[in-house]
């Protein structure tokens, strides 16, 4: 229908038939440009609001952290790693406590950008460079999965046990898991390593030399214990080339935060949940996880799952990450660690907050 042109008004008998044309042309789109515009105003105010709900859980992720941070700051139980000087060195108050989501949301409370030595909080990262080299059989068949109920420097696990190096999340398997990695060469086997923990991390990662050097010059245990493997051909290298690496591996700097994000990428299915970088392939996520539940707290695992119920891994620097799988990572820091080298103040933090979430993988299990 064509709208009326100036000309003059048409007979009366026409009106009818010119006022239709009329609403047609002019206050039909009128009052749908007005409607258009409501509801323009109704989705932008539904875009720029977020669910009751979502927020709901923000604050109370932040108040579970705040709550795990204020109720253990003062504990002043257990004492620094000092096998490895330098570890004694570190101030025993720091402590810091971190929930990041699968979604990259971060909460946090306490001293969370310090950078500690990452030591065996780096096993599981590395055994998981190795699945996605070589799949999860290769771990399986060269290092094994089993728990050793033993310290996770045990060097009597080597004779016990059949495979030798029995899980790639205690010292012996961390090394074979080093000597597994597929370089052309001792460099080449660090830098790939180093590489994995930054794309875990999602930034860029510093080794710290004090550390390393102070490690590898009192790394007389681990290296008897990579002459060993070596012995029982279950090492993949130069023994004395995957004690340096290793070495280097467990002396890489890691902050609360750094290790709370790396925990959220096995969170996400192994997808950094920032910077978007698949590291690990989705269906390696499920035994990684399995052997950070099974060997994570090395002989203090099944008090761990009894309690807590996540897969974690602790290492002797103080920090610990533990995972919930599709959605969330919970790390927490201190130096002072129990006789297995657990730091107490990390891990009832992430006991507490477990509880008080109700996300052990078995169902909620809070504290009494």
């Amino acid at each position: 229908m064509k709208c009326p042109s100036n000309t003059p008004p048409r007979p009366a008998h026409n009106w009818k038939s010119y006022w239709k044309q009329l609403s047609a042309c002019i206050l039909l789109p009128l009052l749908s440009a007005q409607t258009s515009l409501a509801f323009e105003g109704i989705a932008a105010t539904t875009q720029t609001t977020r669910p009751s709900s979502e927020v709901s859980e923000q604050l109370e992720l932040q108040e579970v952290v705040d709550a795990a941070y204020a109720k253990y700051k003062d504990l002043e139980e257990g004492a620094n790693a000092d096998y490895i000087p330098i570890l004694a060195t570190v101030p025993s108050d720091l402590f810091g406590v971190v929930i990041a989501t699968k979604d990259g949301q971060v909460f946090s409370a306490g001293d969370i950008d310090y950078k500690f030595s990452i030591q065996s909080v780096s096993k599981p990262f590395t055994a998981a460079l190795v699945m996605q080299q070589m799949g999860p059989q290769a771990l399986l068949d060269k290092i094994g999965v089993e728990p050793t109920g033993l310290p996770f420097n045990s060097k009597m696990a080597l004779e016990l046990y059949e495979q030798r190096s029995a899980n790639p999340l205690v010292n012996a398997g961390a090394i074979a898991a080093v000597s597994l990695i597929q370089a052309d060469s001792e460099s080449d086997r660090w830098a790939q390593i180093k590489e994995n923990l930054e794309d875990f991390a999602g930034t860029q990662l510093s080794l710290l030399d004090e550390v390393y050097q102070s490690e590898y010059e009192t790394a007389w245990s681990n290296r008897g214990i990579a002459n060993l493997l070596y012995n029982y051909n279950r090492l993949y290298s130069d023994p004395e080339e995957a004690l340096r690496v290793y070495t280097q591996q467990c002396s890489v700097g890691v902050s609360t935060q750094d290790l709370a994000i790396m925990g959220a990428t096995l969170a996400n299915a192994g997808t950094h949940p920032l910077t978007g970088k698949l590291v690990l392939d989705r269906k390696h996520v499920p035994e990684l996880l399995a052997l950070m539940a099974t060997a994570g707290f090395y002989d203090e695992s099944g008090a761990w799952m009894y309690s807590a119920g996540l897969p974690a891994k602790t290492g002797v620097g103080g920090g610990i990450v533990a995972i919930v799988p599709g959605k969330l990572a919970i790390a927490a820091f201190s130096p002072r660690v129990n006789q297995a080298g657990n730091s107490i103040k990390a891990m009832k933090a992430i006991r507490f907050i477990a509880g008080e979430l109700g996300v052990g993988l078995y169902g909620a299990n809070p504290e009494d």
